[in-house]
């Protein structure tokens, strides 16, 4: 499934603009807030599940390679964040939904 596609059957929001990027495969999922767990954990091309905004989960995203961020329960994304996301092609979606809700759907799709 792509990020375009896990982002129209979840109805997630995108906070940076829809890219090339968004045509990525996405092959798990990671939940995790602790940047330094997440970068030493997630996997390339995956979907990350987080409340983190800030400019360094941005640096996180990068190092990873993960398809997109998603920032569950309407976390805010710091506004110098999203322009380092936007340089770095690194998707961010958003959504009311809690980390565990949107790692339980994405496994049932």
């Amino acid at each position: 499934m792509t990020v375009k596609e896990f982002s129209d059957k979840l109805n997630l929001k995108y906070l940076t603009s829809e890219s090339k990027a968004t045509e990525r495969e996405i092959n798990g999922c990671y939940c995790g807030d602790l940047l330094s767990w997440v970068m030493s954990r997630a996997k390339e091309d995956n979907i990350w599940l987080t409340v983190m905004g800030n400019i360094n989960s941005i640096g996180v995203a990068v190092l990873t390679d993960v398809s997109c961020i998603v920032l569950t329960e309407n976390a805010p994304l710091d506004d110098n964040a999203k322009e380092k996301a936007e340089q770095n092609a690194v998707i961010i979606l958003t959504t009311d939904k809690t980390s565990y809700e949107v790692a339980a759907e994405f496994s049932e799709i």
